[in-house]
């Protein structure tokens, strides 16, 4: 465990010096909107000192906040850093955990490693500096993919409130319906409504003007063409700064959601719902009108997905591309090379410079293998009644086998 050791110090380090601290930005805002509500305050009229910026989600949401009006400004910040660190233990154990046993990997060692590598990508680390709220929404979604997996009765809930929260996740109820999971859609839209309507009994006011007025304007929420807006609606604003058009982004819109229906249906008909997620997570982030480089967040299960189809791919080549291509959209998540396009993009190399995670996203969106491409071996999945596939254990390529053995013989093998 000591290299486990250098590592999260080296880690550390990085995360101390490296620029770009948002000082707990997101945090700030959300703790003086529930303080400003409390006070008799209009919920959407609080706007952070010295910016424009205020709360933009929907009610419900505050109501979730609401503790915060009881606490100090430093134990707020300490409430938002532990949840987001418990939510990326959820998520870690979920993702990562299941790829380590299939590799007979140690697993408390395969967690902490991807802890570490997990902490320094960007998304992440301006999720933790913002004060964001991405990776609890990304629990609270993937633990219905765990639900599903398992033929859980509540598979739907956490979507739901996770769209009751914010709306970007409400693409996940897409993915159910378009899988004919008509009972854990129901009550995705059910827990929804109801969060909602919870919301507009505690704010009626508030509720009404979100409903009417704040969610249809993007300047509140910002610059569309700010470099990090990574989203295709961003792109187009970069494009054209004075008039984006807005039948380009529908139909980038409708081809990217054709494209994704295909894929997530596919992996679905083979039994690999965490593929199906991990691909309506990168649809969610193209699609939404505003993607700040933190929302990225959502494309780290289809980065895993693409590694771990590297390391169950039977060919050499396939393999080492499937794995090539993972770190290189890990060292480009970790560069943070969008920002040093700052401003206006010239050229083709500014275009993909300025462009470079949006284009990572689409990458991730046609590259992750579904089952299909894996050749897995169909057997019963008693749960639904119909076709799942499996993958067997394959053998690491040989450089990739002995640094795994390197680093498994630091600490006892975990039982298979």
């Amino acid at each position: 465990m000591t290299s486990l050791a250098v590592l999260a110090t080296l880690a550390g380090v990085f995360l101390a010096v490296i620029p770009g601290h948002r000082g707990w930005f997101d945090v700030g805002v959300y703790y003086g909107t529930v303080q400003h509500w409390t006070h008799g305050g209009a919920l959407y009229d609080y706007q952070r000192p010295g910016t424009s910026y205020g709360f933009t989600y929907p009610p419900f949401a505050a109501l979730c906040m609401l503790p915060m009006a009881l606490v100090g400004w430093h134990t707020a910040i300490a409430i938002a850093t532990t949840l987001n660190v418990l939510a990326t233990g959820a998520l870690l154990y979920w993702l990562v955990d299941p790829i380590a046993r299939r590799q007979g990997w140690n697993r408390w060692f395969a967690l902490g490693l991807a802890g570490v590598a997990f902490a320094v990508l960007n998304p992440v680390r301006d999720t933790f500096s913002f004060g964001q709220i991405n990776l609890l929404l990304m629990a609270l979604v993937f633990a219905d993919c765990r639900q599903l997996t398992r033929g859980g009765r509540f598979a739907g809930i956490g979507i739901g409130l996770a769209a009751a929260v914010k709306l970007t996740p409400a693409v996940f109820i897409g993915y159910l319906l378009i899988t004919r999971r008509y009972r854990a859609a129901l009550l995705a839209v059910g827990s929804a409504i109801g969060a909602t309507l919870l919301g507009q009994a505690a704010a009626p006011r508030a509720s009404h003007f979100f409903w009417h007025q704040a969610l249809w304007d993007t300047s509140r929420i910002g610059n569309l063409g700010y470099i990090s807006n990574q989203s295709l609606q961003g792109m187009l604003a970069r494009l054209a700064p004075t008039s984006p058009s807005k039948a380009a982004w529908a139909a980038a819109v409708l081809l990217v959601l054709g494209v994704w229906a295909h894929r997530a249906a596919r992996a679905d008909r083979c039994g690999d719902q965490w593929t199906g997620f991990a691909l309506t997570g990168l649809v969610s982030c193209l699609v939404s009108p505003i993607t700040w480089v933190h929302h990225l967040v959502w494309t780290l299960p289809a980065l895993l997905a693409l590694a771990d189809a590297g390391l169950r791919a039977d060919r050499p080549l396939r393999r080492r591309l499937l794995l090539g291509g993972a770190a290189a959209c890990y060292v480009l998540l970790t560069s943070g090379l969008v920002w040093l396009w700052k401003g206006p993009p010239t050229g083709f190399g500014g275009f993909l410079g300025a462009n470079s995670y949006l284009l990572l996203t689409l990458a991730l969106l046609v590259a992750v293998p579904v089952p299909a491409a894996l050749r897995r071996s169909p057997v019963p999945e008693t749960a639904r009644g119909r076709a799942r596939t499996v993958v067997p254990a394959r053998p690491l390529p040989q450089i990739t086998r002995d640094v795994a053995r390197d680093l498994v013989s630091r600490g006892p093998r975990s039982p298979r």
